[in-house]
């Protein structure tokens, strides 16, 4: 899987965004590329049809749902916060006035989650934005050898086979660990990062910031075969206290460069045939409180929050789930974090609750242990 970065940054808890990414988030539940590759190629009784993939805008620190997909117009303001609604093209749906260009695509499903984490990916770490733009650890440096980097393969290869020894199936990883090898060092991932390749009019259309050029690079890896990309920009930790925007001019700094940046995406998809395979994912790991606190931000909230999903292979154009007056609780139909991981796993062609791995201890243990994909997506 690959992770698309920008500058630094960091969480409340004094987590940098980078560190935060290697940590993990949700990403398809802790599994390396590899992984995926094995678990698809055993999945011999789930129908994949074609390739699949997903980019998951990941918005670390967690955006207020009332200020993007479930805002409160009719709540007093102390919950309702700074910004109105616009009407959705879906009737009886409300987005934030922030989100005019999401409001006017069809091409989108919200639904109501809890609170969820998870995975490692490559990391380009670097803002596709700048003019410096370049990729880090793809390329080979030009004092290294050809030989030294294959000796490092197999080092790789070697404590992958020593840690999977208890598996039965470990003599079986080498072609899955190749395929993904060679993606990540193949001319069409390297060709993928040249951003500078498309036309100034379409990175003009996604935004000239590092949400929009960022959206694109995700574009033209899924293009190019990579099964999962993860963009990540700016912390949407709100919480108006020191060194934290409030959630006025926060929600105004992110909301519309990232409304942009996943609408052109979507259009673009479409365009170019993708958006029949691509799943497109946009949540946080967790919400804010529907209350705004004294500073005029908003703090953590795990109760409830929105999920945003995109596929052109799905059903959209509805929303799943219902928060309760003053978004702060699930009023209708849950959606837990394992439903959205259930969710992506089945798009990737993969059952998680039937699909096991051997845990520290090598006891089996499910991708999934409780959720459910969202079956309302299928129709």
């Amino acid at each position: 899987m690959l992770r698309v970065l920008g500058g630094a940054g960091s969480d409340c808890t004094g987590t940098t965004r980078r560190s935060f990414l290697q940590a993990g988030v949700l990403g398809v539940g802790g599994l390396g590329l590899a992984d995926l590759y094995r678990l698809k190629a055993a999945q011999s009784s789930v129908s994949r049809g074609s390739e699949t993939s997903v980019i998951l805008f990941w918005m670390s620190g967690g955006p207020g749902h009332m200020e993007t997909w479930d805002p409160k117009p009719d709540a007093v303001s102390q919950f309702r916060g700074p910004f109105g609604a616009t009407k959705t093209t879906v009737p009886g749906v409300q987005f934030s006035e922030l989100l005019p260009e999401h409001a006017e695509d069809r091409e989108l499903v919200r639904d109501a989650a809890y609170l969820g984490r998870g995975c490692n990916p490559f990391v380009t770490e670097s803002d596709p934005n700048t003019p410096e733009y370049r990729v880090r650890n793809l390329a080979r440096p030009a004092d290294m050898p050809i030989g030294r980097l294959e000796d490092r393969q197999s080092l790789r290869e070697a404590l992958d086979n020593a840690t999977r020894m208890a598996e039965a199936t470990a003599d079986h990883l080498d072609p899955h660990m190749q395929r993904a090898f060679s993606l990540l060092t193949s001319k069409a991932a390297a060709s993928a990062f040249d951003i500078s390749a498309e036309p100034d009019k379409l990175r003009d259309r996604y935004g000239r910031h590092t949400f929009g050029q960022s959206a694109l690079l995700a574009r033209r890896l899924i293009e190019a075969g990579v099964t999962f990309v993860t963009v990540n920009c700016v912390p949407w930790d709100h919480h108006g206290t020191a060194n934290r925007l409030a959630t006025e001019p926060g929600a105004k700094l992110l909301i519309p460069p990232f409304d942009r940046a996943l609408a052109a995406l979507v259009r673009d998809l479409i365009d170019r045939g993708l958006y029949e395979r691509t799943l497109v994912v946009a949540m946080g790991e967790f919400g804010r409180t529907p209350k705004m606190n004294p500073e005029g931000g908003r703090d953590h909230w795990g109760n409830v929050f929105s999920v945003l999903m995109g596929c052109g292979s799905m059903k959209m154009g509805q929303v799943i789930g219902k928060s309760t007056a003053r978004g702060e609780q699930v009023a209708d139909r849950p959606v837990s974090p394992q439903d959205v991981t259930a969710t992506v796993f089945k798009h990737l062609g993969i059952d998680a609750r039937e699909t096991h791995f051997p845990d520290a201890q090598n006891r089996p243990t499910a991708l999934v242990e409780t959720g459910s994909p969202v079956h309302e997506l299928w129709g």
